[in-house]
């Protein structure tokens, strides 16, 4: 089988929607048995993700409330990589602001990933730092919560438990204890 074989036709994206957090377009395309239609796409910003992981295999984590899902849980800090900026300056400036401790050093690039590819496109960058500085208090009050060092020995229990919010917390962690496998 090719490479090629299978694959979507586009034709051009007209945009219904746009503003700073979201667009939605109409992409014109032409799917693997000949159909086409505008199908819907949503766009959202490059996401970047601090994982912070001490001596203690510990993860810094923030504990907060969702309204979207109606949910607490933890999730890694990070946010939207604004224009301008990069995505490792974002995950140090969110780490610095959600928690009030500041990453150190150069960080290790852990994962990039795509989290809905169907119909989204929500790009997001992890990067891993072993070492961090406490700062002070977190600053971002949009951001509230509980910061908390979380045993990484618990991270499938929460897992089981639906207390891990999100893609951008479920893959690096996951992704991180996997590789410490190989």
């Amino acid at each position: 089988m090719t490479d090629d074989r299978g694959s979507w036709k586009t034709f051009g994206e007209r945009l219904v929607y746009d503003n700073r957090w979201v667009q939605v377009g109409l992409t014109d395309v032409e799917a693997p048995n000949g159909e086409r239609w505008d199908h819907h796409v949503v766009h959202l910003a490059r996401i970047a993700i601090a994982l912070i992981v001490n001596d203690q295999d510990e993860a810094l984590m923030l504990w907060r409330y969702r309204f979207a899902t109606k949910q607490w849980g933890y999730e890694l800090l990070g946010g939207m990589v604004e224009a301008g900026d990069d995505s490792v300056a974002t995950a140090v400036r969110e780490a610095v602001e959600e928690s009030g401790w500041r990453p150190i050093g150069e960080p290790e690039h852990l994962v990039s990933f795509e989290p809905l590819p169907g119909q989204v496109t929500a790009p997001v960058d992890v990067y891993l730092w072993r070492k961090v500085e406490h700062i002070g208090e977190p600053t971002d009050a949009e951001e509230v919560g509980r910061v908390e060092w979380v045993p990484l020995s618990q991270v499938n229990q929460l897992v089981q438990q639906q207390k891990l919010l999100g893609s951008g917390t479920l893959v690096p962690l996951l992704y991180y204890l996997s590789s410490r496998l190989r």
